[in-house]
């Protein structure tokens, strides 16, 4: 997969959520470890969190993203829609890189920015297999082309059926500036691969400059 070009303009979230309430925007790929990925703690998927939010960030495309409590320190890579209309992913061969969809706004804009990755490939696990493992209230942190890291607290993971997709829940905006980070999870099928989602939920609540 080749990473999508830079777009001069981004369709608004008005227009984007007619193709996501179509329910073609999901994670399609994963390929099965024998115990699989960890998965969320039962009540972390309600979301909710005390800290309040940053003030939203311009545009800025992302380069990296870190998330300290699973040793995730991966570069980033556009991605955008496979031919069926599901949100693509990286290269598997490239266990630690992650993608940024460029449908969506930049990490730390007003709206809602999209991070994926695999959760393995067949050598094993890759960038996001510990994603399921997070707790709210611990952090991602995702630097940015403009010198400045954007801190995203965690406020909600959950594991979502892929033939039952919350599309409004997982990409509509709140009006803040927040983050989904999401790679494959729930069962796995020989057949299907991974049944489900794993969706993290995170709001920008600081923001460092690396100048």
């Amino acid at each position: 997969m080749s990473p999508a070009p830079a777009k001069t303009r981004r369709p608004s979230w008005s227009l984007l959520a007619v193709v996501l309430l179509a329910g073609v925007l999901l994670v399609h790929h994963g390929v099965s470890q024998a115990d699989g990925p960890p998965q969320p703690e039962p009540g972390a998927a309600k979301l909710g969190t005390t800290t309040p939010p940053a003030d939203p960030l311009p545009a800025s495309t992302p380069v990296r993203v870190r998330i300290p409590e699973i040793h995730v320190n991966a570069p980033l890579t556009r991605v955008g829609r496979d031919k069926e209309g599901w949100l693509d992913a990286p290269p598997p061969r490239d266990a630690n890189l992650a993608g940024w969809f460029t449908g969506a706004v930049t990490p730390g804009e007003r709206g809602t920015a999209v991070i994926d990755g695999h959760v393995d490939n067949a050598d094993g696990p890759a960038v996001f297999y510990g994603l399921g493992s997070l707790k709210k209230g611990q952090h991602i942190e995702v630097d940015r082309a403009d010198r400045t890291t954007a801190v995203f607290e965690i406020h909600g993971i959950d594991v979502v059926d892929k033939t039952d997709f919350p599309d409004r829940r997982v990409y509509g905006s709140t009006g803040l500036p927040e983050l989904r980070v999401i790679t494959c999870g729930g069962s796995y099928d020989k057949r299907r691969g991974y049944t489900g989602n794993v969706v993290l939920y995170g709001l920008l609540t600081s923001v460092r400059d690396r100048s």
